[in-house]
């Protein structure tokens, strides 16, 4: 009797740890194959890249292609979708700092800094591609150099561009601390210039609210810059102002002094 009950006993056992053991075997399928159909998705869409480029994605798919590298096992679809629907556009994710982008749920710190470093990557590989040799003699040089050196930047920066007497581009400086430093940085703006061998110089900032008029201080610290210029035998050119794709030229507008190049002011 009691071994009657012993062997029945096992038997449910056995029964109820095959069940599980088919259970289990069932859910390992379901998990592989959610695993399986997200790698052939991302597989379509790294091949889609590869074989035509980011231009046939559309804002939403350049993110999630984007995201695959920070999360590897996440589906990055819906996820790039409450990106766009939070920040307007791909630009505006582009442009959005670290913690604005964590602030989107399922945003953690790896894909933040992720999609926050690439202007910046983009932005400098732009300036070392151009430095040296790039004509900047004419306002529509000028004005499509400055669209895409400020593009995507959402805080105040100031550049100044070195060129050589025929109006060649010889090096862009990113200044520290903005247009609000600029009298601080006049001693670098100075050996900046030397450096290079500068014939005159550009300073250009952007205005992020997207307004492109200079302030007062703006002209107030560009006439001291021109000056300081001056005493090394370097001409301050333009102090050009960038928003929204559009710019406004200090000189063009009577903010500084008549220089002594007349023939390259008129060229610019």
């Amino acid at each position: 009797m009691f071994e009657m009950r012993y062997n029945c006993q096992n038997d449910v056992i056995r029964r109820t740890k095959h069940k599980k053991r088919v259970d289990g075997t069932a859910l390992d399928r379901e998990r592989s194959g959610g695993q399986n159909q997200h790698a052939g998705h991302r597989a379509r869409i790294r091949q889609k890249y590869l074989e035509h480029g980011i231009d046939v994605f559309s804002e939403h798919e350049v993110l999630e292609f984007i995201l695959f590298y920070s999360l590897r096992q996440k589906d990055t679809n819906a996820l790039a979708h409450a990106l766009i629907k939070h920040f307007g556009s791909l630009e505006g994710v582009l442009a959005a700092s670290v913690d604005e982008l964590m602030e989107v749920d399922g945003v953690g710190e790896q894909s933040a800094v992720l999609l926050n470093m690439m202007v910046p990557v983009v932005r400098r590989a732009f300036l070392a591609s151009l430095n040296g040799g790039k004509a900047l003699g004419t306002r529509e040089n000028i004005g499509k150099y400055l669209c895409e050196l400020f593009f995507g930047m959402s805080t105040e920066m100031l550049f100044q561009i070195c060129l050589d007497a025929k109006s060649k581009l010889l090096r862009c400086y990113k200044l520290p601390g903005g247009i609000d430093s600029m009298n601080l940085n006049m001693r670098i703006i100075v050996e900046n210039a030397l450096r290079c061998k500068a014939s005159c110089v550009l300073l250009a900032h952007n205005h992020p609210s997207g307004l492109a008029l200079p302030s007062a201080e703006d002209v107030s610290s560009t006439v001291a810059v021109y000056e300081t210029l001056q005493t090394v035998g370097v001409e301050l050119v333009d102090h050009f102002v960038v928003a929204d794709g559009d710019f406004v030229s200090m000189r063009d507008n009577g903010m500084l002094p008549p220089g002594p190049i007349a023939a390259l002011n008129t060229q610019i």
